[in-house]
């Protein structure tokens, strides 16, 4: 039997479909939380957000202090995700003139959402080597919570990811890698540039709305499929 040249092999490989962007899921099988040992951090908010035509929405919760409820992730459990893959994330912010969007922790500084993933196992304390499970994007890409259309991208391979504790992924790289290898939840988290997933609440009715929240394989165009 012959057998197959390098040349043959690689004309065979160019007949494979590429890898996709991958969609989100539907908004039912995203999550408003985080739940810790049985309590929902995100008080005054339901479980899912509500599902619209290409994605999900929620309202912010309403009031002067705290009090009123906040919102702190938004998350689902993905499919394993290639290295090197990169986050493209459209949405939507409504609110009248006016409105301000307050950290519930740190109300002395701007409101902000950002992205984050978890590897799974984590027992939520910052401890140990769960100093690593937790990662938040690069500072560069945190957006100040503001009325109006915006986009974040962000490349899942930038070492400026930061650990739980602020640890910068340039000092562990190989953390980075293996909260990836073994990815629990990805999303939203909604805080300030001090506690990013910390909760934030605004001071008249607004409304977030995901437009499309997809992941793009190394290489791949920006094809949006959310």
């Amino acid at each position: 039997m012959r057998k197959p040249t390098i040349l043959s092999l690689a004309a065979a490989a160019l007949l494979l479909p590429a890898a996709s962007p991958a969609a989100a899921p539907g908004a039912a099988e995203w999550e408003i939380g985080p739940i810790i040992r049985g309590r929902n951090y995100s008080q005054a908010m339901p479980l899912r957000p509500q599902p619209t035509r290409t994605g999900w929405r929620f309202d912010f919760p309403v009031g002067d202090s705290p009090a009123a409820g906040h919102v702190h992730y938004v998350t689902y459990r993905p499919a394993p995700i290639a290295p090197g893959s990169r986050i493209i994330v459209r949405y939507r912010v409504d609110a009248r003139a006016g409105t301000r969007f307050v950290p519930q922790e740190r109300p002395d500084l701007p409101a902000t959402v950002s992205l984050y993933f978890q590897r799974r196992g984590d027992n939520w304390t910052a401890r140990g080597r769960y100093e690593r499970f937790r990662w938040y994007a690069p500072a560069a890409t945190v957006r100040k919570i503001a009325r109006g259309e915006h986009e974040m991208i962000v490349r899942l391979d930038d070492p400026n990811w930061i650990s739980v504790n602020s640890r910068s992924a340039k000092s562990d790289s190989g953390a980075l890698e293996a909260a990836l290898a073994d990815i629990d939840r990805i999303g939203l988290v909604f805080g300030s540039s001090a506690a990013r997933g910390h909760g934030v609440y605004a001071t008249a009715p607004a409304r977030f709305t995901l437009l499309s929240f997809r992941i793009e394989p190394a290489g791949q165009g920006s094809r949006d499929v959310g």
